[in-house]
């Protein structure tokens, strides 16, 4: 039967470890980048692929981006390869500071349902959240929509990146 919108996502445990060490992850490793309470300095994206697949995207200020997936399976270590990646996440990051005011100060982690995305921003003073349904975004939701276009970017650039490593692997067993 087709996901529902009160559906929960099957997940592994080291998925939700990881998950939780991102949304966690302390500002200190980014200080010459984090100055006020309110820079964001991290992006954790929970991104409904399917109705039983569930990435998450994690990106930080100086460029790193990760993703992992609700099986277990994760892309990592992309970012000390290919400069367009850690362009791309530096760029989400940097601007995630305008989608700020649109979202609400949390200590709850919970998953997605149904096709929500759902974005935790990091600042030292804490852990902000908000969500994009699935569908269109509003006109009016400008912030949401600029964010949602770099984080698009970000993803396009992972997949890149996982061709370029696949054709790599692939040339190197010849």
């Amino acid at each position: 039967m087709p996901n529902r919108m009160t559906d929960r996502y099957n997940v592994t445990q080291k998925y939700l470890m990881t998950r939780g060490q991102a949304i966690n992850f302390p500002y200190q490793p980014f200080t010459q980048f984090v100055k006020g309470k309110n820079d964001v300095y991290g992006v954790v994206i929970d991104i409904p692929m399917s109705s039983d697949v569930l990435t998450t995207m994690v990106c930080f200020i100086n460029g790193a981006a990760n993703i992992y997936f609700n099986n277990g399976g994760e892309y990592t270590g992309a970012a000390q390869k290919y400069r367009n990646l850690v362009q791309a996440s530096h760029a989400l990051v940097a601007n995630a500071a305008n989608l700020l005011p649109k979202c609400e100060k949390t200590k709850k982690y919970d998953l997605p349902k149904g096709r929500t995305n759902k974005i935790f921003l990091l600042t030292k003073s804490g852990v902000y959240t908000t969500e994009i349904k699935a569908g269109i975004i509003p006109e009016e939701e400008q912030e949401l929509r600029s964010f949602y276009v770099l984080y698009q970017r970000v993803l396009s650039e992972i997949r890149t990146c996982q061709l370029k490593d696949d054709a790599d692997r692939r040339k190197a067993a010849k």
